[in-house]
């Protein structure tokens, strides 16, 4: 049993398994409370993919003590509450965001949709087409859509390579008992982080969590099947839409979360693509005008992951933008990145991190997050002393070992047909 405290949080463990993570923050009114279950699309099989996304839809469909979605919603609406659920590949989370003296009302709310759904079949039914709508939107958006096409292009038809809301087919097709048991299978005590952060007193919370939560499963966790992550050459995805802008995520294999050079990917990519003085905005867009937006990010899982650069180009430039995007990386793999240009990315860092950390439901995203994925918590200064830390040698190796031809993926979406030989060509010399 894991329990810890000190001056930034308090982790308590249940003796049923359950873990809160609670974080007094004194100077602000609201609180947070974030439920959050480590199951998401890559637990899925392939025949009910998209079934974390739709769980999470009917989690809002009424439980036995508030019978539909409007006796939940108008409650917390009458609180001026925030409230939402997301879904991703790793994890699900539900949250509610409210004055700090309203907190017995959303662990109420929160508790009863966590543990009393009732799965309606009728309702059910009805959500298939909000579902399918949700998809169409997302189709429909190629800068959300190239993302989609291009962890498809890197993991395959294997769970991380599939869509978090699955399939329009899966979603007509899926039963009311393949619902039931998804959720048997993964809400449970020890699958489940709750954080708490705001206005509170922990000792508080520890004993409201233990008799809101009184009726959580108990259950036993299984882990996702690993990723094979084998590349041997470039990979191109196109996907064929007529739009006045070709849209790419032009990326590299890299590493997990758990990777000790993981502080130094995030860095380059700031380098490469971290804002408006980034080295790609400021050629792309500043220097050239090829795109009004340019950016280079990090996705972590468990066992891999990938830096990518999205960019939105004007269709008649878009081979010049790949060219300059990939011979910035180039750059970074044959010079060492200047002293003060790094100081300037780190000191970017603390200060967003330390804004980035002002509300409760970051706060609480923070910890939570790291307790349900990592099973480990680092505080912010642990955080930021590990990139204070980072060297331009650091930054170099990194680039050596992520930006290679083995690893290197294209996904493209815009009014393309035929062979494209030139992109082919560009991805091939580089």
């Amino acid at each position: 049993m894991r329990s810890k405290s000190n001056n930034h949080y308090d982790l308590h463990t249940y003796s049923n398994g359950l873990r809160l993570i609670t974080v007094p923050m004194e100077h602000t009114k609201s609180v947070t409370v974030l439920v959050m279950v480590a199951t998401g699309s890559r637990y899925e099989a392939k025949e009910i993919n998209g079934i974390s996304h739709f769980l999470e839809h009917m989690m809002f469909k009424g439980t036995t003590k508030r019978p539909g979605s409007l006796d939940i919603s108008q409650e917390l609406d009458s609180l001026g509450a925030e409230y939402n659920a997301f879904t991703s590949k790793e994890y699900t989370g539900y949250y509610v965001k409210c004055a700090a003296e309203k907190v017995d009302i959303a662990l109420d709310v929160i508790s009863d949709i966590f543990q009393n759904s009732k799965f309606d079949t009728h309702e059910m039914d009805k959500e298939r087409g909000p579902i399918k709508e949700e998809i169409n939107m997302y189709m429909d958006h190629p800068p959300r859509r190239v993302a989609e096409i291009f962890e498809t292009l890197m993991y395959g038809d294997q769970p991380l390579g599939w869509d978090i809301g699955g399939t329009k087919e899966n979603i007509d097709k899926m039963r009311h008992q393949d619902l039931l048991d998804y959720f048997k299978s993964h809400y449970f005590d020890n699958n489940t982080v709750i954080a708490v952060a705001g206005n509170i007193v922990s000792g508080e919370i520890k004993e409201k969590i233990n008799k809101y939560f009184d009726n959580i499963r108990n259950g036993q966790r299984t882990e996702p099947p690993v990723t094979d992550d084998d590349q041997k050459q470039p990979r191109l995805i196109i996907e064929y839409k007529k739009t006045d802008q070709t849209h790419i995520n032009v990326g590299f294999r890299s590493y997990s979360r758990f990777h000790p050079k993981y502080e130094a990917l995030e860095i380059l990519a700031i380098i490469l693509g971290g804002g408006m003085s980034s080295r790609l905005f400021v050629e792309i867009r500043e220097k050239r005008g090829l795109a009004y937006r340019v950016r280079t990010g990090v996705t972590a899982y468990n066992e891999t992951g990938n830096l990518v650069t999205y960019a939105g180009l004007n269709n008649a430039n878009l081979n010049e933008g790949l060219k300059v995007i990939l011979a910035e990386h180039k750059k970074l793999v044959e010079e060492l990145v200047n002293e003060k240009e790094l100081k300037r990315v780190k000191d970017q860092i603390l200060g967003s991190f330390v804004i980035g950390l002002e509300q409760s439901d970051d706060m609480a995203s923070f910890y939570g997050e790291q307790e349900l994925l990592e099973h480990k918590i680092e505080t912010p200064e642990q955080r930021l002393a590990k990139i204070t830390a980072i060297t331009r040698e650091d930054i170099l190796e990194v680039a050596r070992d992520v930006f290679k031809p083995e690893k290197l993926n294209l996904a493209i979406i815009g009014p393309l047909k035929g062979e494209n030989k030139e992109i082919k060509e560009i991805l091939n010399s580089w």
